[in-house]
């Protein structure tokens, strides 16, 4: 049994490794890993945000909590963006799909010492809406589509 602990003792470190760089292409997801730091990356990712007229409206993440726990692990953060336009057009369509709101973009930091932004598309998270919602909100979540492939690739860029 001690032998157990002393293994698991000396792969704690390496957990964090495995999580910091375990966004891969999916689905519905576009990533873009970048070489800027976590912190850098955040704050490009808000000037990227207000150049296109969207907002950051909520913003979470379990780094600091667990630093406060004593447990190391690799910054990450979900940041909810979107703005009242969008909330009332996206309404007035479905308001079931308004559950999906604020869409999130995430920043994982990597064990090189870059980070990855990553999210789900606007076309991906309203798909399911798009019954009730029809052409309407497929052209909203078009519209947001190009709104967050320009934030990450402005954020993301070099």
């Amino acid at each position: 049994m001690k032998r157990f602990f002393v293994v698991l003792a000396a792969a704690l470190p390496l957990y964090g490794a495995v999580l910091a760089d375990s966004i891969a292409p999916r689905e519905g997801w576009a990533v873009h890993k970048t070489s800027h730091a976590h912190a850098e990356l955040f704050e490009r990712l808000k000037q990227a945000v207000k150049a296109e007229g969207l907002i950051i409206v909520t913003r979470a993440g379990p780094t600091k909590a667990a630093r406060n726990r004593g447990i190391e692990i690799p910054e990450n953060m979900v940041v909810g963006v979107y703005n009242n336009d969008f909330a009332v057009r996206a309404l007035n369509l479905s308001a079931a799909a308004m559950i999906e709101a604020p869409i999130r973009f995430y920043l994982t930091e990597d064990s090189d010492g870059g980070a990855t932004l990553s999210y789900k598309t606007p076309s991906h998270v309203f798909a399911p809406y798009f019954v009730q919602g029809g052409d309407d909100l497929r052209a909203l979540a078009a519209e947001l589509d190009g709104k967050f492939a320009a934030i990450a690739e402005s954020a993301a860029g070099k």
